[in-house]
């Protein structure tokens, strides 16, 4: 009497290894490397804006409306938060759908959470560029009143 049957998913303990045709891309690694790449990269990024915002000249009382648009002025500090923001966000997306994936145990709430994640991730990245690139700290038909006081009427 045999106490192996054939019906049986699992194969014989000696059979040779037979590679299963598999349909799945390598997705979840170049993601599994993108986090640790972006991770090193925002940390950098982070440290040094953290650095460039509270240390060097008068530190955090500095930081004012002014601050910002002077800051916002270079296209080298735009395209600096610009990074930051984009790394951020796709990195922070990239987290939370691995944390669904493992969590999400019905395919429905797991593609309801994963269509409000892109959702926002989506809303936070458009509105977020918008503001770095068309930030006006001096709109030139503003009232005088309206103004901050280092732009000229």
């Amino acid at each position: 009497m045999s106490t192996t049957s054939t019906s049986s998913p699992l194969a014989a303990p000696r059979d040779p290894y037979k590679r299963q045709k598999s349909t799945r891309s390598n997705y979840e690694l170049y993601s599994w490397i993108f986090m640790r790449a972006s991770g090193v990269v925002l940390i950098v990024l982070i440290f040094a804006h953290l650095f460039v915002n509270l240390m060097v000249g008068e530190g955090v009382h500095a930081i004012d409306f002014g601050f910002v648009a002077g800051k916002w002025a270079s296209p080298f500090w735009q395209i600096w938060d610009l990074l930051m923001l984009w790394l951020a966000m796709l990195h922070g997306t990239n987290g939370v759908r691995t944390i669904i994936n493992d969590y999400a145990q019905r395919d429905g709430t797991r593609l309801v959470l994963k269509l409000a994640l892109y959702l926002a991730f989506v809303v936070v990245t458009v509105l977020g560029t918008l503001v770095i690139f068309t930030f006006d700290p001096c709109p030139p038909n503003a009232l005088d009143y309206q103004l901050p006081s280092f732009c000229t009427a």
